[in-house]
């Protein structure tokens, strides 16, 4: 605990790989910045305090996990030399209807296109990023919580009335 304070103390210290920081600026608005200078607004509801002037933080949360793989499954398919004309991310989430309203279940579906995708190197992408690579749902994963994936293929235009 002592050194959680000398951190806060010195907020340039690193004691570990990756570090943010988070200003208030009014009621339950704050500023966010990360290591690598982005900066995106977090705000309540206006029945919590807020102006919805922001996302919400659980929000950030899906996005960071929804983020994290879709990065993960399209540099593994243009890896395996997949031309990829387009990939779709939804994210849904299921929280517990009590406080701390945690994410009991996440579930990722990914929309792909590309002209000839082979079904079994998406679904090895996705399996990849699920079980090997994807850190934020890796983490949440440890923490509880029940993911799913599945995908979608949508032929290119240029692929339609073609037989596969």
């Amino acid at each position: 605990m002592v050194e959680n304070v000398r951190h806060l103390q010195n907020p340039t210290a690193k004691l570990s790989a990756m570090q943010a920081k988070i200003e208030w600026q009014r009621a339950v608005e704050f500023k966010a910045t990360t290591e690598s200078e982005h900066h995106v607004t977090i705000d309540g509801p206006p029945d919590a305090g807020g102006s919805n002037a922001g996302m919400r933080p659980m929000e950030m949360m899906l996005l960071g996990v929804a983020g994290c793989t879709s990065f993960d499954v399209v540099s593994i398919l243009q890896k395996s030399r997949c031309e990829l004309s387009s990939c779709t991310t939804i994210i849904s989430a299921k929280r517990a209807d009590t406080t701390p309203s945690v994410f009991e279940s996440i579930h990722i579906h990914f929309d792909v296109s590309g002209p000839g995708l082979d079904e079994r190197k998406v679904a090895r992408a996705v399996a990849l990023s699920a079980d090997k690579y994807c850190s934020a749902s890796i983490m949440l994963q440890r923490a509880g919580v029940d993911i799913t994936h599945d995908f979608t293929i949508h032929p290119n235009k240029s692929d339609e009335g073609q037989e596969q």
